[in-house]
């Protein structure tokens, strides 16, 4: 099934994705080609070693990957954009100051671009568990959070829409325990002969699933709501035999396959009590960073295909570009044994291991017909190729902008 599958993606987006770049950006967010919706994800990794860091480098409009950032933004030009690794602070000034100072202001030949719906809350990350997570014998520090962080919020989400977000209606689910999933893969100690006791009975009633948070953002278009599913799970390394990263990884996939299935959502609760997924034939968009390859990498197998190859979702059409063929051609190393097709990578990672690949997503309900979608990754030679670049150990965070790259689908309203 797996390779009349890929085979059936690659058809597709031969057809309808859009290769390195946007060749006519549309007029602004939200006035796009008649009957348009362009929602698109980018994990920008607009994180900052310390709180309020991400504040300060906005508050003026001097830094260069934050404009970076801004610029792909303003050049693809999404109506909704959920930015994965943006730093969450509880007086939303990051989000204000992005828009302000970067998003507000043209950059090398782009228009600004104005969303006056935004969106953030908190993340799981860097807020301590009081638990030994991770088993080192001491209490305290990032892999003892909730989510790994140096602070709480580091690692964060946000959401900008041209459209208005129906904050009555959000749901999130920050607080909900692991345990409580049904089936959930809990992690073992490989080193006694109980099953899945990594974690004590006392740190299973505290263990939260999501590594970030799980968001439900519903977008009022007109005449039809659209419910932005949005989620980073975390990378599934940085472990080890127990693989509580990879087991947590497949299990934070899973939570959405269960939320949009009402025949397996009633055991879901959100922060505020309510229980139960997402109801029969609603519209949505699953975005995020998933950390999770449909065939390589090192995340458990099968864990994106609870998505990509569930009844609800339309993964039909596959996002692509020439950039990442590009790249694994030029990088070589681990991108020559891969079984996924590189023009689908939205990452460009380590060539000795995992190599570049496809862990960012925008995945529409089979009720929102895909017009056209597409990776904005350049090739070399492509003026705009400056946005992506290759991996360069002089810059912070090894690249221009992000080691991810925006991915984006427009769906007929």
């Amino acid at each position: 099934m797996g390779a009349k599958r890929m085979a059936c993606a690659a058809a597709m987006a031969g057809v309808l994705a859009v290769g390195a770049g946007i060749t006519a950006a549309p007029a602004s967010a939200g006035g796009q080609r008649p009957g348009n919706l362009r929602v698109a994800t980018f994990n920008s990794s607009l994180n900052r070693g310390v709180a309020g860091g991400l504040v300060a480098d906005l508050s003026g409009r001097d830094d260069a990957q934050a404009g970076n950032v801004a610029e792909v933004i303003q050049r693809v030009r999404p109506d909704v954009l959920l930015i994965n690794e943006f730093d969450y602070d509880p007086a939303g000034r990051a989000l204000a100051l992005f828009q302000d100072n970067y998003l507000s202001v043209p950059r090398n030949g782009t228009r600004a671009i104005r969303y006056p719906y935004r969106y953030a809350a908190p993340s799981n990350t860097g807020v301590p568990s009081g638990h030994d997570l991770n088993n080192d014998g001491t209490v305290g520090g990032p892999d003892d959070a909730y989510g790994f962080g140096l602070f709480p919020g580091q690692y964060g989400m946000a959401v900008y829409s041209a459209y208005p977000i129906d904050l009555a209606r959000v749901r999130t689910f920050q607080t909900f325990r692991w345990r409580d999933m049904p089936g959930a893969l809990l992690p073992d100690d490989p080193a006694t002969p109980a099953p899945a006791d990594w974690y004590s009975r006392q740190e299973l009633a505290d263990v939260r699933l999501s590594s970030k948070s799980h968001w439900d953002v519903p977008i009022r278009l007109p005449g039809r709501t659209v419910h932005l599913l949005a989620s980073h799970p975390t990378p599934p390394v940085f472990d080890g035999p127990e693989d509580r990263n990879g087991r947590r990884n497949h299990d934070e996939i899973r939570f959405w396959a269960d939320y949009i299935s009402p025949w397996r959502a009633g055991y879901i609760y959100d922060d505020t009590g309510r229980r139960g997924g997402l109801r029969p034939g609603a519209a949505f968009v699953i975005a995020g960073d998933l950390n999770s390859d449909p065939y390589d990498g090192d995340s458990l197998p099968g864990a994106a295909l609870q998505l990509l190859d569930h009844p609800r979702v339309n993964d039909r059409v596959v996002p692509a570009s020439a950039g990442g063929t590009a790249a694994a051609r030029r990088q070589g190393g681990a991108n020559l044994d891969h079984r996924s097709d590189p023009r689908f990578d939205t990452a460009d990672f380590a060539d000795t291991s995992p190599g570049n690949l496809r862990v960012d997503y925008v995945l529409p309900s089979r009720g929102l017909p895909v017009r056209a979608t597409g990776i904005f990754w350049p090739v070399p030679g492509d003026p705009l190729f400056r946005l992506v670049g290759d991996y360069d150990p002089a810059l912070p965070g090894g690249f221009p902008t992000s080691d991810h790259r925006l991915v984006w689908l427009d769906l007929r309203r």
